[in-house]
Parts: C-alpha cells; sequence; structure tokens
C-alpha cells in the first residue's frame, strides 16, 4: 500500500485530504492560500485545476475575479457557458433574446424538452449556478447591436463570441476594438469548425481575418439549409472556452493572429495565420449599417 500511494501521489492527496480536510482547505501541493483570494470550498471545488502549477492559487484567483460576456447561447455559447462555470469563472454574462426552439435541442445541450419557448438567458442561468453555485451570473435578454453594444461590453474583461452571424461579428469586434477587450470567436459548418482570439494584447482583430463585404446577395449559410453534427458545436465552444481560460490565467499561448480550422469528419487540424493590419484598429466609432 505504501509503495502504490509513492506511486501515486494525486491518489496520496486524495487519500490524505479524506482523513484530515484542513490540509486541502488551506493548502494545495504547499501553494499558500491567503484568505482574500479562495475561500476553504472554493480550494477544495477547484482542486485538481489548482495542482496544475500553470494554474496554482492565483491562477484560480484571476479565475474568481474575471467578469466574461458570453454572446450567444446556443450551440456555441452552451459549452462554453458550461465550462467557464465549471472553471470558477466569477461572473458569467449571457446575451441571448431568443427562445429555446425543438430544434435546438440536438446540439444546445443546456436545455431540455420542458423548457420549449423560455428564454435561453433565464434557462442557461439557473443550468449554470446548478453546476457551479460559487460563480455569478447575470442575465442580459437583448440581441446586441450597434445600439447597445458599448454599454453591454464596458465592463467586462473578454467577449465571447457565440454568435451565429457576421453582422454581430463585425458588431462585437468593432466593440471590443474601440473598448480595448480581447474577443474569442468561434464558428462552425456541417463538420469543420474553427476558433481564434482577436484584439489579443494587439493582435489581428477579426476583420484582418475576414474583411466585411457588404454585399446584399450574400448569406450567411445557416445550419436549417446545410445541416450540422451536433457534437461539433460542442468541441469548438470547448476550444473557445479554453481560450478564455488561458487568457484570464495567463498561461499556454493563445490563438491570436492564428486561427483553428478542423474538421471532425477526417479529423484534419490546420492553424492558419492571420496578417495583423494596422488600420483595422483605428476603429472609433460604431457603423449605422453592418
Amino acid at each position: 500500500m505504501v509503495g502504490a500511494l509513492h506511486a501515486t501521489p494525486l491518489l496520496f492527496y486524495d487519500v490524505m485530504c479524506s482523513l484530515f480536510p484542513y490540509i486541502c482547505d488551506n493548502r494545495i501541493y504547499n501553494q499558500s492560500m491567503p484568505d482574500d483570494i479562495l475561500t476553504p470550498r472554493e480550494a477544495r471545488h477547484y482542486s485538481r485545476q489548482i495542482m496544475l502549477p500553470e494554474i496554482g492559487t492565483i491562477g484560480q484567483g484571476k479565475l474568481k475575479r474575471a467578469k466574461v460576456l458570453v454572446v450567444g447561447a446556443g450551440g456555441l455559447g452552451c459549452p462554453v457557458l458550461q465550462y467557464l462555470a465549471a472553471a470558477g469563472v466569477g461572473k458569467i454574462a449571457i446575451a441571448e433574446f431568443d427562445t429555446v426552439n425543438e430544434l435546438n435541442l440536438q446540439r444546445q445541450v443546456l436545455y431540455g424538452s420542458g423548457d420549449l419557448g423560455k428564454l435561453k438567458s433565464i434557462i442557461a442561468s439557473t443550468r449554470i449556478e446548478l453546476l457551479n453555485d460559487l460563480i455569478k451570473t447575470e442575465k442580459i435578454n437583448l440581441r446586441i447591436d450597434a445600439s447597445n453594444s458599448l454599454p453591454v461590453i464596458k465592463d467586462f474583461d473578454i467577449v465571447v463570441d457565440a454568435t451565429d452571424n457576421y453582422e454581430a461579428r463585425y458588431i462585437i469586434n468593432d466593440s471590443c476594438v474601440i473598448l480595448g477587450k480581447p474577443m474569442v470567436h468561434g464558428a462552425v459548418y456541417k463538420y469543420e469548425g474553427q476558433v481564434s482570439v482577436f484584439n489579443y494584447l494587439g493582435g489581428p482583430t477579426y476583420r484582418c481575418y475576414n474583411p466585411q463585404i457588404k454585399d446584399q446577395n450574400f448569406k450567411n449559410p445557416k445550419p436549417a439549409e446545410v445541416g450540422l453534427l451536433g457534437v461539433l458545436p460542442g468541441i469548438t465552444g470547448t476550444l473557445m472556452a479554453n481560450e478564455v481560460i488561458k487568457i484570464i490565467t495567463e498561461t499556454g499561448k493563445v490563438l491570436s493572429g492564428k486561427v483553428l480550422i478542423f474538421n471532425i469528419y477526417d479529423y484534419a487540424f490546420n492553424i492558419m495565420e492571420i496578417m495583423n493590419i494596422p488600420e483595422n484598429h483605428n476603429i472609433i466609432k460604431l457603423d449605422d449599417n453592418y
């Protein structure tokens, strides 16, 4: 038994926590735990994350203090919300105006058959608070547009673009450029997903990656028109949440200046470089027409 514990430090840690809870309440692998960073319950709750030397109590404290706005609580927004809540992001706001439709249930995993017709923002907020009652949520029951995006976004550290249309993406991008906020972006199409981070520490913006084309004949393809495998937004949204966590904790390589493009049909993964175009950072006001 002694040999087994010696060979598996995580098991040894679990045994010690079960026998001497006060050890885990106040110390995770010899890391100090000031009272103003994490409570004893938070230290227990997030212990598996805190064990990671790149996160530790300091990183978990950063997550606790972070304020993240998720725009869209659909196929992409649901996994983003779930994993940010589970990770311990202190305040998560959900900007969503839509109600739950039966067609959503194939991929929007925060909702069930009993939620049909109800506001997504309210249901999503309730579900992630059940997942983690240590966090706070805010429900923003409106469509983000050029008239309201700046006052909505200004109080948050990071904005997650989990929308499904170009108009919203350009509005979120331009607002983030004006306010100096990073924008974590994801998109899906059939079997293909993409993830990137824009406007991060002077890096490329969404307009650097996808210049706006104001063509009335161009239409953004929707799942109702082309189809979508339900697991794809789950995978994509999880990767988006990972980028948010890395930005907050200042760990790992953030997908700034790069876009990850992957296909779950044949498991092709590629990273494409994005050129940083200086004039795309010179936005001082929102357009009247997107």
